[in-house]
């Protein structure tokens, strides 16, 4: 099933800057970092100054967060080291309206979102939120991110229990006091009433669609600031929805 055409928005003050960018894909491997593009620039924010010790054994936490448009962000954690999962959906309405088309009134309550499943012997839920906060969005934004405008793609932390709830709202006072950004951050923290995995199409979206002017534009430089700014917890194959589906 071929994914419906995105938010509909005018690509043509785009068309020099993805030019360029497309430009240099021809000469590197898509795999490979790439120069960011103006649509995103990643920031490194502090480190959390409270969060949860890494464990002492292997397991499996998840955390959701919502930062427009689900592809870039499916697509940066998807590349971080200690994800074993990064599912495209809908949290914050009901069941019966977790569907793309409906969601894109703005009506539903939901936000794009995405669960990442990792294991916290490998990272913990602060640096999770430490690279949302430095890569994945931009927390200024209300009811937004980019081109995409609506409740939608608001900012949001939808926290699993009283521990993320604490860590997620520290973490923003931290920032907002430290003046890290130029205006106050927006990010909605609220616990999670359920997540709803998005439709198959959406899955691994940045990954099947680089030559997509959206992907290009808006989501390759988010993961190439993956790779710049966290290094060491760089992987350079991404963790697949539709491969784990299929093994």
């Amino acid at each position: 099933m071929n994914a419906p055409a995105k938010k509909p928005f005018s690509l043509q003050p785009f068309v020099a800057p993805a030019l360029a960018v497309l430009a240099v894909v021809a000469l590197v491997p898509l795999s490979g970092i790439l120069p960011p593009a103006a649509a995103e620039e990643g920031m490194l924010v502090p480190l959390p100054a409270r969060d949860a010790p890494l464990a002492a054994a292997p397991g499996m936490e998840k955390a959701v967060v919502a930062g427009g448009c689900f592809w870039g962000v499916q697509g940066v954690f998807q590349h971080v080291k200690g994800v074993t999962m990064a599912v495209s959906g809908y949290s914050g309405g009901a069941a019966d309206t977790a569907q793309y088309r409906v969601v894109g009134t703005g009506a539903t309550g939901h936000a794009e979102a995405v669960e990442i499943t990792y294991d916290p012997s490998q990272i913990s839920y602060g640096k999770i939120l430490q690279i949302f906060f430095s890569v994945a969005h931009d927390p200024t934004q209300k009811d937004r991110q980019g081109p995409d405008v609506g409740t939608q793609y608001r900012s949001a932390i939808f926290t699993a229990n009283a521990e993320q709830a604490e860590i997620a709202r520290d973490y923003i006072a931290q920032l907002d006091k430290a003046g890290v950004y130029s205006a106050p951050i927006v990010t909605e923290v609220a616990p999670l009433d359920a997540f709803y995995a998005a439709e198959d199409y959406h899955q691994d979206y940045a990954t099947l669609h680089p030559d997509s002017g959206y992907i290009i534009y808006n989501d390759l430089p988010k993961i190439a600031n993956v790779k710049a700014l966290f290094p060491e917890l760089w992987r350079e194959a991404p963790v697949l929805v539709n491969v784990a589906a299929k093994s």
